[in-house]
């Protein structure tokens, strides 16, 4: 859509600058004007038009003013069509997107190799945001679905966004925020 309103916009552009062309013979051709030196910078001798979608100067053209003119008037016409019809959609999109009722919300997992989404919602992105060399760096994120991501390595801290449209689903003590696991303890050997 957005390129037939611009090839619109740009025969409105014809069509003002056909309004500096008035001093053309009304039958002579655009082609005969500009051929003469002291025209050719005019820009009616510039423009640029798309015809059977072939784009091609206006000065090669058969085209005398007269019909120049009532092309540059269609197109001016359909360009304001299509910018109603563009505000038109627009306008549509924006009040659907205020009736689309969805809600979002970001868990922090710390030191896990999954995160997930509480029951009824959805996930939609998954992120390592904080690591150390020491304990490897970043990570492989190797499994992403609509419940759960993985990461490859226990990861020090990631982000999991999830969201649900509609309602929010009734909060259950499964969805309470998940412990994080611990890290295994180091093994002392003792030795008497």
């Amino acid at each position: 859509m957005m390129k037939t309103i611009a090839a619109f916009a740009a025969l409105a552009v014809v069509a003002g600058g056909m309004a500096g062309c008035q001093t053309v013979p009304k039958e002579q051709t655009v082609a005969q004007y500009c051929q003469d030196p002291k025209h050719a910078e005019k820009d009616v001798c510039k423009l640029m038009v798309e015809i059977d979608g072939q784009k091609t100067a206006l000065s090669q053209t058969n085209m005398t003013l007269t019909q120049a003119r009532a092309v540059a008037d269609d197109a001016l016409s359909q360009a304001k069509v299509a910018q109603a019809a563009a505000a038109k959609a627009q306008s549509t999109a924006d009040e659907a997107l205020v009736k689309a009722d969805v809600n979002c919300t970001t868990k922090t997992v710390a030191r896990s190799k999954t995160g997930s989404c509480d029951a009824g919602y959805k996930l939609v992105s998954c992120n390592q945001t904080h690591y150390t060399t020491r304990s490897g760096g970043t990570s492989i994120l190797r499994e992403i679905s609509d419940s759960q991501c993985r990461f490859q390595d226990k990861v020090l801290e990631m982000q999991v966004r999830c969201c649900v449209s509609g309602p929010l689903p009734p909060q259950t003590d499964a969805a309470l925020p998940a412990t994080p696991e611990k890290p295994a303890a180091p093994s002392s050997s003792s030795s008497s």
